[in-house]
């Protein structure tokens, strides 16, 4: 008897849909808290308090419904077999346009373009509430519509420029592939990797955003300073217009080998009162840099897409578990998408690892800025953008155990106020 690997799939799916949200029902209670943690009272302000946990509700209610059309919508698609019906019907549309439906890669972009444009119809009334309502509400949102529209087309435009000819390469890989299939793939995921990585700052980045030098001045000196002494490369330092879209703050550096950057949100340039608390932040990014926190990251992302990859290969050939999914035949891309149904067991687990891991590199770049002298600063500058960002004050522990790639302000505060070994 074949395997029921699509009820498998779509009782999995509903099982962790009624875990995270039994998370999300603790979340949402830790919100409706009417005071502060201990540790925070008398650090963030009441004003403050009262702002992050209105906005934090309503995030909350808002992600209850979208979390439940998401499950409703994709338990449907598999159960009632809507992918090999989209597979079918994109077939007849290569056959409309003149083109030969038995073209592998022809049949697969048109089932793209289907999924592309369900996706794009079923999210945007989402997207939509949540720019121009919760965040609008919240003082966050900057966009008008025309320009929430003109980044979605450029979106769609850049899909239509780039997707194609990974897809292509994707498909001849598989089909030529033979025994080293796994290694194939994973080198040209591994190459792919590279060049956006080196072109999206170059190319894509400047289509959606304004980037433009930090200009001289005290705050300019001190990171270059911090830079210089701890031997980071940085080449260019930027200040990116994130206002026009949004007063959420960050800050974030890229780059190869000699050839670093360091970008700042205009936003955080505003709402720090000083420059060392802008400096203290620069000081944590570049702890994950000194400590090869990038580097082991990505190193594990190799290793993970390679096993995936392995994993690929041994079922990409089972009928069983196309068939079980409703489809007669067995293309590529469909085969990467059932195959991703099927592991999502472990994707969670390894998700769950891999957040675990995140939240030690923050505390361990905590540290490292600490060591250079920036713990009052640092704290400041967190508890500055907790504020600024409106971000959930009470958080559940097991909520965040789950969800949290970095650690709730309270514990990174505490970490910073334990003394270090030496003192």
């Amino acid at each position: 008897m074949a395997f029921p690997y699509m009820e498998a799939v779509v009782g999995f799916m509903i099982l962790m849909y009624i875990f995270e949200s039994y998370l999300d029902l603790r979340q949402h209670a830790a919100h409706k808290l009417p005071t502060l943690p201990k540790s925070l009272e008398g650090v963030i302000s009441q004003e403050k308090f009262e702002k992050s946990r209105a906005y934090s509700l309503d995030k909350s209610h808002f992600h209850f419904v979208h979390a439940f059309v998401t499950i409703v919508t994709d338990a449907t698609m598999l159960y009632f077999k809507v992918l090999p019906w989209f597979w079918k019907k994109s077939e007849g549309l290569v056959t409309l346009a003149g083109l030969n439906s038995e073209n592998e890669i022809l049949h697969t972009l048109a089932f793209l373009a289907g999924l592309m444009i369900l996706s794009q119809t079923t999210d945007l009334p989402f997207s939509l509430y949540s720019t121009f309502v919760i965040e609008a509400r919240h003082g966050f949102n900057k966009q008008t519509p025309w320009l929430f529209f003109r980044d979605m087309i450029k979106g769609i435009f850049l899909s239509i420029i780039i997707g194609p000819p990974i897809v292509a390469a994707i498909i001849v890989i598989v089909q030529k592939g033979g025994p080293y299939l796994a290694i194939y793939l994973w080198a040209f995921m591994f190459g792919l990797s590279l060049v956006m990585l080196t072109i999206y700052p170059i190319l894509i980045a400047p289509l959606f955003n304004k980037f433009t030098p930090l200009p001289d001045g005290t705050l300019r000196e001190k990171i270059e300073k911090l830079a210089s002494s701890l031997n980071f490369p940085l080449k260019k330092l930027f200040v990116v217009d994130g206002s026009t879209r949004s007063s959420h703050s960050n800050a974030y550096m890229y780059g190869f080998f000699k050839n670093k950057r360091i970008v700042l949100y205009d936003t955080l340039v505003q709402q720090c009162k000083n420059d060392e608390e802008i400096v203290a932040v620069i000081a944590h990014e570049l702890g994950h840099w000194k400590l090869n926190h990038t580097v082991y990251t990505f190193i594990a992302m190799q290793i993970l897409t390679l096993l995936q990859f392995g994993g690929y290969t041994l079922v990409r050939n089972s009928t069983d578990l196309f068939q079980s999914f409703g489809f007669d035949t067995q293309p590529v891309l469909i085969g990467l998408i059932l195959f991703q149904h099927t592991v999502i067991p472990l994707q969670q687990l390894v998700s769950f690892g891999l957040n675990l891991v995140s939240r030690s590199f923050e505390f361990q770049a905590d540290g490292f800025a600490k060591k250079l002298g920036y713990s009052t600063s640092l704290r400041a500058g967190l508890v500055r953008l907790q504020e600024e960002n409106l971000s959930a004050m009470n958080t559940d522990p097991w909520y965040s155990a789950y969800h949290y790639s970095h650690p709730p302000l309270v514990e990174r505060l505490a970490a910073l106020d334990i003394p270090d070994k030496s003192d």
